[in-house]
């Protein structure tokens, strides 16, 4: 699976059995990567055998839709989330080592900067009981390459502000201010890591305590305005149109991209 670390490869069974669930494991993995027909792929699915470890089974839709997303196949992942909603997001079980801890979807989301089915995802949690474990969940198993990383964490470490502000709209929780400001201060792609720390300072409902700030105050005085630098070391209220942006931001993420570029964030600096 794509979203597996490669050492997994020395897991791989010699049994005659296994190596079938392999194989058609595989040709349904190139079957969306091709992005054929929903019809087709459910077909596919339903008819192949994925595991032999407690007796033959077939895909599950938690399984297919991580390909979907992984091949931004879009009507394929519209199609599993309308059909099986909440229950194509809970994690499948792992092949490997048979966990089924974490939320690897949303993740995976971010990973490969697919939009518009993290859009779907998260629309199809907008009613469920366990949407903050979805939201806030972190991938459980050892052997995802994102173990132990939210999907708000994992959009700030890849600079995803599109995905980002779509988490924190809908209820994420504002995590990972501090590798925020490391990446502010290193990326290359800049624009798109001060995006990420715009976002998270409009979800976050205070600043918790920074020692890199008072480590090097006049480093981030620069990177951040004095506004902002003062606000999150405690000295002084979150800048006024701070404020203001915050309800416009809790209203939907399009509401803060469609702003004219002088109201953007950066302007608070």
């Amino acid at each position: 699976m794509p979203w597996l670390v490669p050492s997994q490869v020395d897991f791989l069974s010699s049994s005659p059995s296994q190596r079938e669930c392999e194989r058609t494991s595989f040709s349904f993995y190139c079957s969306v990567r091709d992005r054929l027909p929903v019809w087709r792929l459910e077909e596919q699915r339903s008819m192949a055998t994925f595991s032999w470890q407690d007796g033959p089974r077939g895909f599950l839709p938690a399984e297919a839709l991580l390909y979907a997303v992984v091949h931004d196949h879009r009507d394929y992942a519209s199609f599993l989330l309308q059909r099986f909603s909440v229950r194509a997001l809970r994690a499948p079980p792992c092949s490997f080592c048979r966990c089924s801890g974490g939320a690897p979807h949303l993740s995976v989301a971010v990973r490969y900067d697919r939009l518009h089915i993290l859009a779907l995802m998260l629309a199809a949690l907008k009613d469920c009981g366990e949407r903050r474990d979805f939201l806030d969940g972190r991938a459980g198993c050892s052997h995802a390459a994102d173990a132990g990383k939210s999907a708000v964490h994992l959009a700030v470490e890849l600079s995803r502000s599109d995905c980002l502000l779509l988490l924190l709209s809908h209820g994420a929780a504002p995590a990972g201010l501090e590798g925020a400001l490391q990446r502010l201060s290193s990326a290359s792609e800049l624009r798109q890591a001060q995006r990420c720390m715009d976002f998270l300072l409009l979800f976050l409902p205070s600043p918790p305590p920074l020692c890199c700030l008072q480590d090097e105050p006049q480093r981030w005085q620069c990177l951040l305005g004095n506004e902002v630098f003062r606000w999150l070391s405690g000295l002084a209220p979150p800048p006024l149109l701070l404020q203001a942006l915050r309800c416009l931001a809790r209203s939907g993420p399009g509401q803060i991209s469609a702003l004219p570029d002088f109201l953007q964030q950066h302007s608070w600096q």
